[in-house]
């Protein structure tokens, strides 16, 4: 098992930069596939962006690429997204999520609580 907290949102102005953390605790995040999704009010969570175990495997969601880059930092059990060009549609609550096995675009067990971000214009 892994338990996730994000951190690093906020309020910005459109046209800033963030980058949000997820912390990992319990197994090491490297034996994880892991992911950022976000969830704007009245809308359906979506798929931002996923690395896999290794780190050679991304998925980036279209709208979001060149845009958003995920890392991760195996030593710290730590997981980022580095959000450039923040856009007021980028405001929605962040989440991180990590599930066992291969597969990107498979279902995701383990979530955090998400983490904030506001954009104003």
């Amino acid at each position: 098992q892994v338990q996730l907290v994000e951190s690093g949102g906020g309020l910005v102005q459109a046209g800033g930069s963030l980058r949000l953390s997820c912390a990992a605790s319990g197994r090491s995040s490297s034996t994880y596939t892991m992911a950022w999704f976000r969830q704007a009010p009245e809308k359906e969570r979506e798929l931002l962006a996923a690395m896999g175990k290794s780190g050679d495997t991304i998925y980036y969601k279209d709208s979001v690429k060149g845009r958003f880059t995920i890392s991760r930092e195996d030593a710290k059990n730590t997981l980022y997204l580095q959000i450039n060009s923040l856009k007021p549609e980028d405001t929605a609550v962040y989440y991180c999520a990590a599930r066992t096995g291969g597969g990107l675009l498979l279902p995701y067990v383990y979530w955090g609580q998400g983490t904030q971000v506001t954009v104003s214009s």
